[in-house]
């Protein structure tokens, strides 16, 4: 298949290596020719690295690099079955870059974004033929991480669903299907992730370490949310929450933070940047967590409420199957296990007196129980 994709970042340059690797005639394509000539090197590399790891024999690195064509035209998509964008997270933008790209396309090719958050139907409202367009959300790194989320707009054509899903299952992924909300599945599932270990911080119950030991070492996450944050960058992670809240018409549960604000403005992006909530510099010290277990259990039953909460909200929402949420957290965040299922365990019971507790104390809305869990509580049955 011939699949244009648009934007040469990270995350534009990890779906051409994967479609390229496909078998798919790959063309990536950015307006700044320094960034696409970039991007074909660090790919050529990428492929080289592989061979030389053994993951793949150097003629297959060699052919998977040749699927992929470097374009700084915009005119040399026009021959393209499918169209990626993977550009900056601006909704004018998206749309004014599909406007362009419907004037030059074939009227059979499937318009493809890849945006995190933001509105699919308002994307594709941007096309006059606005059935063709669809999500599909890849995570970074494009290459290693399996789960794709599929997101229809209202407007996308039903049976471009099954063919999406067909398209990234042969691309060796995992996809899952989700409605078109903020944040779709992962991006809003684990808000509380965030959100709730950084309110554990402001109220003074425990230090970052500490928070981050507790998800950890009780939790089996690979890494805290404080360290995940400055991985992952407050240009990024603070930019999805607060696009979230106000998608949601600023509902409190999605409410960002002062704490990270104020890092986003001072530029301290976590360790792109040397410093986060952490200090990255070569002399920093290390800041050692309390590792009294009480403190420990408090904080990682805290967090995991809310997020098993959030994770049952989106289910009686209908954002996805239990599965499809379940099978997005573990692969497209490396969740220890899925959220509802980590729930039935818990006992439904045990997470509604937890939520309620909560309530009880601070009377704000984040803490609210959702009514699926009170309903299959009445039944006395659990969501598996």
């Amino acid at each position: 298949m011939k699949i244009g994709i648009v934007g040469s970042g990270a995350m534009g340059s990890g779906i051409a290596q994967v479609l390229a690797t496909a078998g798919n005639e790959v063309l990536l394509y950015d307006s700044n020719p320094i960034a696409v000539e970039k991007a074909g090197q660090n790919l050529e590399a990428q492929f080289q690295k592989l061979a030389e790891k053994g993951k793949l024999t150097y003629e297959e690195a060699e052919t998977y690099f040749d699927n992929i064509r470097l374009s700084d035209k915009l005119s040399e998509l026009k021959d393209s079955e499918l169209i990626i964008e993977a550009i900056i997270e601006d909704l004018e933008i998206k749309k004014d870059l599909f406007q362009k790209l419907e004037s030059l396309i074939s009227e059979d090719c499937i318009l493809v974004t890849n945006t995190s958050s933001l509105s699919i139907a308002s994307i594709a409202s941007a096309c006059q033929k606005p059935e063709r367009v669809i999500g599909i959300h890849f995570f970074n790194p494009a290459p290693l991480m399996a789960l794709v989320e599929i997101i229809p707009a209202v407007q996308t054509n039903k049976d471009l669903i099954l063919k999406t899903k067909t398209l990234v299952e042969s691309w060796e992924k995992l996809p899952v299907i989700a409605k078109d909300t903020p944040g779709f599945i992962v991006n809003r599932v684990a808000r509380p992730f965030y959100g709730e270990a950084i309110r554990i911080s402001e109220e003074g119950i425990a230090d970052c370490a500490t928070i981050d030991f507790a998800m950890t070492s009780l939790g089996g996450f690979r890494m805290g949310p404080f360290q995940l944050m400055d991985f992952i960058g407050h240009d990024v992670n603070y930019r999805v929450t607060e696009s979230v809240f106000k998608e949601f018409f600023y509902d409190p549960k999605f409410k960002p933070s002062f704490t990270q604000k104020r890092l986003f403005e001072a530029g301290f992006f976590g360790k792109k940047t040397g410093r986060g909530f952490y200090d990255y510099s070569s002399n920093a010290e290390q800041i050692k967590p309390n590792e009294n277990p009480e403190v420990l259990e408090l904080i990682f039953k805290r967090i995991l409420v809310m997020l098993m909460n959030e994770a049952a909200d989106a289910y009686f929402l209908n954002i996805a199957s239990a599965e499809d949420i379940d099978l997005a957290m573990t692969k497209g965040v490396n969740y220890p296990k899925g959220l509802l299922k980590w729930a039935d365990e818990f006992g439904l019971k045990n997470l509604q007196n937890e939520l309620d507790e909560l309530y009880d104390f601070y009377h704000e809305d984040r803490y609210r129980c959702s009514p699926v869990i009170r309903n299959l509580v009445k039944q006395n049955k659990k969501f598996y």
